[in-house]
């Protein structure tokens, strides 16, 4: 039986962006039928949230595209750079702060952007809708579709290699 790919999702404070790319992959992962071959999860850089849901506004967005974000807020910890493959960071400053974080070489080097999987979008980072009207929750879900997509894609074609 193979091992699972364990992925986790990092925002700064594990209510907006870093969950809602956990349920958009989630729903990838049930539609592609890989439901066995994939841990999904998010957490912060800030535990400041730590045991909230999601914001509401972005569990309404995304609900109306069909995903559900049902997660707790937490904060990362040491062993989440052990326990998973792929530390998939929103934007810069929480992956200079992943990067600080890593306990080791080995962990620094499971830390990437979530843009480097767009596929179609050209942007940088996945911006923080917070602060930002409907518009702001809509472009963060834009982004993480395209940017989850593309990473189940590169994922299974490193799995079709082996």
């Amino acid at each position: 039986m193979k091992e699972k790919k364990r992925l986790l999702f990092v925002c700064l404070g594990n209510i907006c962006r870093s969950p809602a790319a956990e349920g958009i992959m989630e729903h990838l992962v049930k539609e592609a039928r890989l439901e066995d071959s994939f841990e999904i999860d998010s957490a912060g850089t800030y535990g400041g949230h730590a045991g909230d849901l999601p914001d509401s506004r972005m569990r309404a967005h995304a609900s109306r595209r069909g995903y559900r974000l049902a997660s707790r807020s937490r904060q990362i910890t040491t062993d989440d750079f052990y326990d998973n493959d792929l530390i998939l960071a929103m934007d810069d400053s929480n992956y200079d702060r992943l990067r600080s974080l890593a306990p080791d070489p080995e962990s620094v080097a499971k830390i990437c952007r979530m843009t480097d999987y767009c596929r179609y979008l050209q942007v940088d980072h996945v911006p923080d809708p917070y602060y930002s009207g409907s518009e702001g929750f809509e472009q963060v879900l834009d982004i993480l579709e395209d940017a989850c997509r593309g990473l189940l894609e590169e994922l299974e074609e490193e799995e079709n290699k082996k």
